[in-house]
């Protein structure tokens, strides 16, 4: 049975085509909580930006499920003389897609001014500029000004934030594309399981945070304040992972991971065995596909930092198998998103009051 709705379908177009940018996601925040809210208690949000509902608040036992809300952008860092941007990343920004790119600057006086990535064209890279590459020493911005001070007058100053406008689509009725799955669609994930709790009128034995994670990009800054304010007792991680399906990437580097054969789950230090296995067998007894993948020292995503928190505790990472990540093409599966739900949803019933996970 499909878990995805018609309400949870506007919810992602309207989610997902927001901008929310490193260090400047309250928008995308006030969009998530308002389709949360129905299904939650109380909420509540920290100096900088993290989103939170909670469910049966007031438990000792807390429990978290977790995404992180922000996406990768450009900052401006100078303007020449002639007009011309350059540019420095707001996250992993990848300056390879760049070149002929749309932009969105997000100014505070004027709101969105539009741009482009310019390049020059084919025909003038002759000789030595035929083996030109986009780099972050020579990737610019124009936005049709004849020099620096008209640019000012559009309200364009060094530290405003880019973004980029592409919308999400369908392919093929099975995947997900745009930009910013990574990880909006985990928080998309996150409310869902928000919904099925309600809906279904499953009655928790601990408080359940719904957590909206800011500045994920830049260091999981925003994990790691978060676990330090609500000292959870157990945290379930969302992100994505890469699809090592496609064309010229390397399966023994990476994994063996492929959009819909369902979401992974990670081993490495910071996910705790005793959580996997939990995970594992709610994943088997309710027939829920999944695929497994291995990190050496961290996984690099926001659940390190809820792993390491206080005096432990104890995570999983629960990933979307994405394509192209990192680009304005991001690809997931319907059905990997769906079993990404079912998956949490499931293992938050199992879950009983007050359980250990130590291992002694």
């Amino acid at each position: 049975m499909a878990i995805l709705n018609k309400k949870s379908k506007k919810f992602i177009k309207e989610y997902l085509n927001n901008n929310s940018p490193t260090s400047f996601e309250s928008s995308g925040q006030r969009i998530w909580l308002d389709y949360l809210k129905p299904y939650i208690d109380e909420w509540d949000s920290d100096n900088y930006g993290t989103a939170y509902g909670i469910i049966n608040p007031g438990k000792d036992y807390k429990v978290v499920i977790e995404a992180h809300a922000d996406e990768i952008s450009w900052y401006v860092s100078y303007i020449s003389e002639d007009g011309m941007l350059t540019v420095c990343r707001n996250g992993g920004s990848d300056h390879m897609i760049a070149p002929s790119k749309r932009v969105d600057i997000h100014t505070r006086k004027n709101g969105i001014v539009k741009g482009v990535f310019g390049w020059p064209a084919i025909h003038t890279r002759k000789g030595e500029n035929a083996k030109l590459a986009p780099s972050l020493e020579n990737i610019f911005i124009d936005v049709g000004a004849k020099n620096k001070q008209e640019v000012l007058e559009m309200g364009i100053h060094v530290g405003c934030v880019i973004t980029y406008p592409d919308e999400i689509t369908m392919l093929n009725n099975r995947y997900y594309c745009g930009r910013a799955l990574d990880n909006r669609m985990g928080g998309v994930c996150i409310a869902e399981v928000a919904r099925l709790l309600k809906e279904n009128k499953v009655k928790l034995p601990y408080s359940l945070y719904i957590v909206n994670s800011v500045m994920e990009e830049v260091g999981l800054r925003g994990a790691g304040m978060i676990a330090h304010t609500i000292s959870p007792d157990l945290a379930i991680v969302t992100d994505v992972t890469h699809d090592t399906s496609t064309p010229l990437i390397n399966k023994k580097t990476y994994g063996d991971i492929k959009c819909g054969l369902g979401p992974t789950i990670t081993y490495a230090p910071s996910c705790h065995n005793n959580v996997i296995r939990l995970a594992e067998d709610v994943a088997e007894n309710h027939e829920i596909p999944f695929q497994r993948e291995a990190a050496s020292r961290s996984t690099g995503t926001d659940t390190d930092a809820f792993a390491f928190s206080k005096g432990g505790v104890p995570s999983i990472l629960i990933s979307l198998p994405l394509r192209y990540m990192h680009t304005t093409v991001e690809m997931a599966h319907v059905d990997d998103i769906e079993n990404t739900i079912q998956w949490m949803f499931e293992m938050l019933k199992t879950i009983k009051k007050d359980q250990s996970f130590k291992f002694l």
